[in-house]
């Protein structure tokens, strides 16, 4: 159901984290993955992992807050069958503490950034003619609020403002548009958290009373991605263990 096979996808933010895995999963689907990020280095070293699984990934530098030159590097790689756009930060004070600067970094890299790629990827997607899927990493965030992270929730419900309307204006050419909106999952620079009395009280409001895996996104990733969504766009998938229908 999920065969990407000979189709060409393009992973932002993919020198880690999620980026990274999407890129596996991807690959381990069929698709033939190129790697997005501002670090070469890192970028080579995600590329080494993929081919020790038997996964072969191209490279492509590139920073989603430089405008111009992110458009040329798309440009420069040639269409796309599926996108991912991930490349994401976030940073983390009271709002009444959050510095413009601070603002300025998150809402470029997240909203516009992820504008930037979804254009330019649609535009080579229209002139190829083939259609494709673009798919936005938004977060429950956008969607519900949360303290001290103020510009990220505003940028990623933005994104999927951005999902909606760029879907509705590209249906025509064959592209559809969705968002993927996790919830809060395991990683390392959280567990610490998480295993404190606050975190296991904010992880019992959780329905399903867990954090969420990196696994736990591959199939909604892969239905997005692939013609299994075919009637499928300008759409928010909450993958999140029912925490937004949790009762106040």
């Amino acid at each position: 159901m999920y065969d990407l096979k000979d189709k060409r996808a393009l992973v932002t933010g993919a020198s880690s984290g999620l980026g990274a895995h999407f890129a596996g999963v991807l690959g381990r689907a069929g698709a033939r993955v190129v790697l997005a990020a501002r670090r070469q280095a890192a970028l080579d070293e995600v590329a080494a992992r993929l081919a020790a699984d038997g996964i072969a990934a191209e490279t492509l530098v590139m920073d989603v807050t430089a405008a111009s030159a992110a458009r040329d590097a798309i440009e420069q790689a040639g269409a796309f069958d599926i996108v991912v756009n991930n490349a994401g930060i976030v940073r983390s004070n009271p709002a009444l503490q959050q510095s413009e600067e601070d603002w300025d970094d998150v809402i470029d890299t997240n909203l516009k950034g992820m504008f930037i790629v979804a254009q330019a990827a649609a535009n080579a997607m229209q002139r190829a003619g083939a259609g494709g899927s673009i798919v936005n990493v938004a977060s429950i965030l956008g969607l519900r609020q949360a303290g001290a992270v103020l510009p990220y929730a505003v940028s990623k419900a933005g994104v999927i403002q951005m999902t909606k309307a760029l879907a509705l204006e590209v249906a025509r050419y064959g592209i559809r548009v969705n968002a993927l909106a996790p919830g809060y999952l395991a990683t390392d620079l959280n567990r610490d958290f998480f295993s404190s009395p606050a975190g296991q009280d904010m992880i019992h409001r959780i329905p399903q009373r867990r954090l969420g895996e990196l696994g736990d996104l591959e199939g909604p990733l892969l239905l997005l991605a692939s013609d299994a969504s075919r009637y499928m766009t300008g759409s928010v998938l909450v993958v999140d263990g029912g925490h937004l229908v949790s009762s106040l």
